[in-house]
C-alpha cells in the first residue's frame, strides 16, 4: 500500500532578519495558527540553515517544538550558478529535498525573510512538489511587496514586481527609463529591491533618471516599530530629501 505524500507547506518568516538591535513580537506578524503548524513541522527546506534555526527558537519560546532545535532536519536549497541553466543534476537535488513529503511528511519551506518563494529561489521547489503531485499549502504571513504596494497610494490594480536593477550605472539608467516608459504606458506600478547597503544609490538613480513628475514611493524597515512609507514627486523628493539606512531592507516603487 503507497503511502499518501505530505504537505509542502510555505512557512512564512518576519522581516528582520539581519537588523541589528529592532525586532518586532513574533506574534505581531504572524498568525498564531502559522506559530502553531510551523511548531509541528520538522523537516526543512530552507534558504538558510541558520536563520531557519534562529526562527525555530523564536518560535520555541512560545509554541513548543515537536522535536528538539538539534533534531530539527534542516536542508538548505540549492544554489546554481546564477545565469547557468538547470540540468539535470539540479532537477535532482530539488527532488531529493521533497523526500519527506514523498515519505508522508509535511515539509515546511522558509526564506530568509517575508514569504517563501516570492523573489526567493524555493519557487523551483513549489514547481518541483507541484511535478511530483505533493500538495502545497501557503500560510499567511507578510510580504514586503505587498505591504508596500498598500501604503504606497500608488496602482494596486496592475503592478510588475522587477526584482533588482542592474548595479552598473549607465545600465541601471537604461533599466529605470525602460520602466517608466512601461510604467506610464500601461498605467503600471513597478517594484523594486535592493540590497540594503546599496539603497542610497538607488535613491540617487531614481532621482537623477525619472522624470520630476513620476510618484517615487520607499517603505523602509517594514513591520518594524520604527519601519516607514512615504510618497512623493521625483521633484519633490529632490526638494526635501530623506537618507535611507544601509542596513535596513527597503522596497521601492514607481508610477509615471
Amino acid at each position: 500500500m503507497s503511502t499518501a505524500p505530505g504537505r509542502l507547506i510555505l512557512v512564512p518568516n518576519t522581516l528582520d532578519f539581519g537588523i541589528d538591535g529592532e525586532q518586532s513580537p513574533l506574534d505581531a506578524v504572524l498568525p498564531d495558527a502559522v506559530l502553531t503548524q510551523a511548531a509541528r513541522i520538522s523537516h526543512w527546506a530552507a534558504e538558510n540553515a541558520k536563520t531557519t534555526r534562529a526562527f525555530l527558537k523564536r518560535v520555541n519560546a512560545s509554541h513548543p517544538l515537536a522535536l528538539p532545535l538539534q533534531e530539527q532536519h534542516i536542508v538548505e536549497l540549492p544554489r546554481p550558478p546564477k545565469g547557468r541553466p538547470a540540468d539535470g543534476d539540479d532537477e535532482r537535488a530539488w527532488m531529493t529535498l521533497l523526500q519527506p513529503a514523498l515519505q508522508g511528511r509535511d515539509l515546511g519551506l522558509i526564506s530568509e525573510a517575508g514569504m517563501p518563494a516570492v523573489a526567493d529561489p524555493g519557487a523551483r521547489l513549489v514547481a518541483a512538489a507541484h511535478a511530483a503531485g505533493i500538495p502545497v499549502l501557503p500560510l499567511v504571513g507578510p510580504s514586503s511587496l505587498l505591504m508596500a504596494l498598500a501604503a504606497s497610494g500608488l496602482n494596486g490594480q496592475s503592478f510588475a514586481f522587477v526584482g533588482y536593477l542592474p548595479v552598473e550605472a549607465a545600465a541601471r539608467s537604461s533599466r529605470l527609463r525602460e520602466l517608466e516608459t512601461r510604467s506610464a504606458r500601461e498605467q503600471q506600478t513597478q517594484l523594486i529591491i535592493e540590497t540594503p547597503y546599496r539603497n542610497a544609490s538607488l535613491m540617487q538613480a531614481l532621482l537623477s533618471t525619472l522624470k520630476p513628475q513620476t510618484r517615487l514611493s520607499i517603505s523602509c524597515g517594514l513591520s518594524l516599530p520604527s519601519g516607514w512609507t512615504h510618497t512623493a514627486t521625483v521633484a519633490q523628493w529632490n526638494q526635501r530629501g530623506r537618507a535611507l539606512p544601509d542596513k535596513v531592507p527597503a522596497v521601492f516603487a514607481l508610477l509615471a
